[in-house]
């Protein structure tokens, strides 16, 4: 029994030594889960948004390519919201070869109202969208509204925001290059 006990302890350091050997630490790519899933994937995102006539959905292909793009997660009664839409209604003629997608998980009747009120439908590049299978908080990790992210005329990613941003600040980040995001934290 003497020599059989650290025969078990030699196989057994043994076994263990060779199976982390064997076993290959996760590659950065591995890694990045933890990254926000707008990093890891710094294109237009696969939104499947429930139109306004509550029958057909708006989706990443419907967006006009070859044109920059907003994707706006809003709510319709967020003050910080109103008054980011207010502001590029204000200055619209900036926006009117930029598509906007606006999105919210809010209550249906809630956002036909705040089309209504902002007379959304007098501009096509704009369209709403009730985003029911909660997709883009947790695709873009947010925390305040309202979130803009920005894409090129290639659809990559340029900037995100949070809260309200200037109309400037806004049109200068589509100014600079996309970012060059790397796959790993």
């Amino acid at each position: 029994m003497k020599r059989v006990l650290p025969l078990i302890l030699v196989l057994l350091y043994s076994s263990v030594s060779f199976a982390q050997q064997t076993n290959p630490q996760p590659s950065n790519s591995q890694q990045a889960p933890d990254q926000a899933p707008y990093l890891r994937f710094p294109t237009i995102p696969p939104f499947h948004l429930l139109k306004l006539d509550s029958a057909t959905y708006l989706t990443k292909e419907d967006v006009k390519k070859g044109h920059r793009t907003i994707v706006m997660f809003f709510s319709p009664d967020c003050d910080h919201c109103k008054h980011q839409t207010e502001s590029i209604l204000s200055d619209f003629k900036k926006f009117k070869d930029i598509n906007i997608v606006m999105a919210t998980y809010q209550p249906f009747e809630e956002l036909k109202e705040f089309n209504s009120h902002y007379k959304l439908a007098e501009h096509p590049n704009i369209q709403l969208g009730r985003d029911e299978k909660f997709f883009l908080p947790p695709f873009y990790k947010i925390r305040n509204l309202p979130y803009l992210a920005l894409y090129d005329k290639k659809g990559n990613l340029v900037n995100t925001f949070e809260g309200t941003q200037k109309v400037d600040t806004i049109l200068a980040a589509f100014e600079k290059a996309p970012l060059t995001l790397s796959r790993a934290n």
